[in-house]
């Protein structure tokens, strides 16, 4: 049995572009859903140096434009995080091995995925950076990132049972 509500964990380097980006989309693809009540999400980073900060300003314009709410602050990942969420979505394989590291025993892996694994239309295996590009890498994360969300909620929709 499935406990509720479902979490739901995204993950990056430094929780301040993809991983907040993917939990702000997927809040709101939940919300417009009707499905709220069924999810906890959050997002989280492998490292902790932009701890308590709000979304990167790139990002969070890239969102707004397209319609999304922004909010969040930083945070690292924990290994009581491992326990936690039900299911753990990374953005590349840095931060599969970082995480990974967190599970040395590898009680969790069985819960720890690729965001880019839910993709119905896009190709990437992986969300790539964009803090170091300009405009046009951050417009790309929020395309991959949409994309992948709604194959999320799609798959979660037919694992839970939901409608």
């Amino acid at each position: 049995m499935t406990r509720t509500p479902y979490k739901v964990l995204f993950v990056c380097m430094g929780n301040i572009c993809r991983s907040p980006a993917a939990e702000i989309i997927f809040h709101q693809l939940v919300k417009n859903a009707g499905l709220k009540k069924h999810f906890f999400i959050d997002s989280a980073g492998t490292i902790g140096n932009h701890a308590g900060n709000p979304p990167d300003y790139r990002m969070s314009k890239t969102l707004s434009g397209r319609g999304f709410d922004i909010f969040g602050c930083s945070r690292k990942i924990s290994t009581t995080d491992l326990a936690t969420f039900d299911l753990i979505l990374l953005m590349d394989q840095e931060n599969y091995d970082d995480v990974s590291a967190l599970d040395a025993a590898g009680a969790h892996r069985g819960k720890i995925h690729f965001l880019t694994e839910f993709c119905q239309e896009m190709r990437d295996t992986r969300v790539p950076d964009p803090y170091y590009g300009g405009q046009q890498g951050f417009d790309y994360v929020a395309d991959l990132v949409e994309d992948a969300c709604a194959g999320l909620l799609a798959h979660l929709c037919k694992k839970l049972s939901l409608s």
